[in-house]
This record gives C-alpha cells, structure tokens and sequence, in this order.
C-alpha cells in the first residue's frame, strides 16, 4: 500500500468534499432553507461553528478510510473508472446507512431527506473519483 498516496488522496478528497459541499449550499439555497424547518434537530450556525474542528477531522477521517478501502480492492484499472464505481458504492452506502437511517431516527421531512441523498451521493461519488485519480499503488519490483 502507498502511504504518502493514501494521504494524499484522502487530503484531495477531503478538499473535493468541501468544494463541492460549498457549490451545492451556494447553488441550492433550497436545502439550507429545507434544514431550517427543523430547528429542534439542527444546530444554529454559531453552534456549528463551535463544534466544527471535530467535523473536520472526521470527514478526514472517513475520506481516508475510503481511500485505504479502494487500495485494498484497487485492481489497476483506469483511476478514474475505479474511482467512480468505489464513489457510487460509497454513495450508495452512506445514503442507506446514515441519511435513510436518520430519516427513520430523526422527526425530518422526506423532501430534506431526498435532497440530502442526492447531495450525499454526488458528493461521495466525487471523492471517489478523486480518491480514484490521485491513488497509486506501490510499483511492483
């Protein structure tokens, strides 16, 4: 396994998931105002703010963990390729496991949720690619 590629595909990551986050809240103003029908469930934004450090190094933390799982199954192929099947995947997972499941567990509306899925799954597909481009693994000897 590369290290130094597994940092930096995770660091590329992380920046590709905040760029396209931001992109999104600028573009799709909807999704913020959505939230803002549940303010027993979301933090004001001062309050956000204050905890933001520990969502920082979590994204790192889940983005390079993505990256470690795509090395383990990298078979070679085109990195783009790769990258966008192991995003879909990813997507797909983190749609079902959190934003579905909070669905159920949190009292959101659907529309919230179904915005919030899309979002997450573009979003994760991103890093994928990314992940995708920028991991290499070890040459061979």
């Amino acid at each position: 396994m590369n290290y130094s590629r597994l940092v930096l595909a995770a660091l590329g990551g992380m920046v590709a998931s905040f760029a396209f986050g931001f992109l999104v809240l600028w573009l799709v103003p909807a999704l913020i105002n959505e939230g803002h029908k549940y303010p027993a469930v979301f933090r004001p934004k001062e309050e956000m703010m204050a905890v933001m450090p520990i969502g920082l190094v979590a994204t790192f933390i889940s983005i390079l963990v993505a990256a470690i799982i795509f090395a383990m199954i990298h078979q070679g192929g085109s990195g783009i390729t790769e990258g966008a099947r192991f995003g879909v995947l990813i997507g797909i997972f983190v749609v079902c496991a959190f934003v579905l499941h909070n669905y159920v567990n949190l009292n959101i509306g659907l529309k919230l949720a179904l915005m919030q899925a899309v979002a997450y799954f573009v979003q994760w597909t991103i890093v994928g690619i990314v992940i995708g481009l920028i991991y290499k693994p070890l040459a061979k000897p």
